[in-house]
């Protein structure tokens, strides 16, 4: 049986989450992160994407974030999220005025490398579209 630890995924709306789990993935920017109690201390961006937990009594829940960071700690791991909604309240239309709001941030771009975040992020909203919302 795996340890539990504390989790809280939270965005500046409200606190989504806060309770003893055996389990998260992450989708940290630089990939996909599995964290489980005792997990090296570690801080890392997250990209938009899906936060799967599996809590301490097996029930597993996603969560859409878009865009944050999570600090790590043998004893938990806290999430704080630009945004994040559980996955079950996402529609196509709010993803859509993302994507839509994204496209205008680029055509605003004046600066090179703040254009090159812009699309990638862009290109992150688009892939998350096709995985998250059903057609």
């Amino acid at each position: 049986m795996a340890d539990n630890f504390n989790f809280e995924l939270v965005s500046p709306e409200r606190l989504l989450l806060s309770e003893k789990v055996s389990e998260v993935v992450i989708p940290a920017t630089e990939g996909e992160m599995t964290v489980m109690a005792n997990h090296a201390p570690t801080m890392t961006t997250i990209k938009p994407g899906i936060v799967t937990v599996k809590a301490a009594s097996g029930k597993v829940s996603r969560y859409v974030v878009f865009g944050g960071f999570a600090d790590i700690l043998p004893t938990g791991c806290t999430l704080l999220a630009e945004s994040a909604v559980p996955m079950e309240e996402l529609n196509r239309e709010t993803l859509q005025k993302r994507i839509d709001a994204a496209r205008g941030d680029i055509a605003a771009a004046t600066n090179d490398d703040h254009k090159f975040h812009l699309e990638r992020h862009l290109a992150e909203l688009t892939h998350l579209n096709g995985i998250v919302v059903p057609a």
